[in-house]
């Protein structure tokens, strides 16, 4: 069915690449135009490359090619203005606002970084307090549009099962990463329940690990080949791939963000292959 998201425009952030990216080509292909933002830049605490200006333009590109409208910027969800800049910019361009994906993310989970406090403090700045500065932003703008609309918070199968079994994958950054993943849960069902008399619906997306640059780097692979065979048992789906790729979590997203899903809110998505079953 070509064409459920005709006439919205979407506000994402994490847009420069992996899942952000998906989502931004999935709901152009169904006729959204988008508002994207992306740090594009390095963060002290994360041991592997984070996106860059030119996976941002990537993405503008990806979009336009399906003859739909983008505005991109580069913003940091943990600085409130500067994400407002770019949201109003967007707003000011394509005339409304309708759909909001709070995907922006980072992993600091492995090496010596993510042994420190600084760690999990970036994992709650930018995990949960990004996704609050986002939905702070949008919220009041769906309401004054006063035709609904759907908010989509990207969380992780972490935030909903244990991913250390030892002590040996104990880390700071792990635990920020797992911590602020859980509270989005909770965060997002507190906006779901003030926001239903407004039919804005809001709902968290868990997947199991996903084939982005998240966890395709340096870091990740050289953690994974020390851990203990018991942490490698935390995250296993019961389907049998090792990883799912971004456009499956977009499919969900897009079901999300169409009117089918519309009274569908304050709920946990599982896109995980299974892995809640084992």
């Amino acid at each position: 069915m070509a064409g459920r998201l005709e006439g919205k425009v979407a506000f994402i952030t994490g847009v420069a690449r992996g899942q952000g990216r998906a989502h931004a080509v999935r709901l152009a292909e169904e006729g959204a135009d988008i508002i994207g933002v992306d740090i594009c830049a390095p963060i002290d605490t994360v041991d592997y490359p984070l996106g860059t200006p030119d996976d941002l333009a990537e993405t503008v590109s990806l979009v336009e090619k399906l003859d739909r409208r983008i505005v991109a910027k580069p913003a940091d969800v943990r600085d409130l203005s500067g994400l407002r800049s770019a949201l109003d910019e967007g707003v000011e361009q394509l005339g409304r606002l309708d759909l909001v994906v709070a995907n922006a993310g980072v992993m600091p989970v492995f090496g010596e970084r993510s042994r420190t406090m600084e760690a999990w403090q970036t994992c709650l700045d930018v995990l949960l307090t990004g996704v609050l500065n986002t939905v702070e932003l949008t919220y009041p703008r769906l309401i004054e549009q006063g035709e609904g609309g759907s908010i989509v918070i990207t969380s992780s199968m972490a935030g909903l099962k244990p991913m250390m079994r030892t002590e040996a994958r104990h880390t700071l950054g792990l635990l920020g990463y797992s911590a602020a993943k859980a509270a989005l849960v909770n965060l997002g069902q507190n906006y779901a329940s003030f926001l239903a008399y407004h039919h804005i619906r809001v709902n968290t997306i868990h997947p199991s690990a996903v084939n982005t640059p998240m966890i395709n780097n340096d870091m990740c692979a050289a953690g994974f080949e020390v851990s203990d065979e018991q942490d490698l048992l935390a995250l296993v789906n019961a389907i049998p791939v090792t990883s799912i790729e971004p456009e499956d979590v977009a499919n969900a997203v897009l079901w999300l963000c169409s009117e089918e899903s519309k009274f569908f809110t304050g709920n946990v998505v599982r896109v995980d292959a299974g892995a809640s079953l084992r």
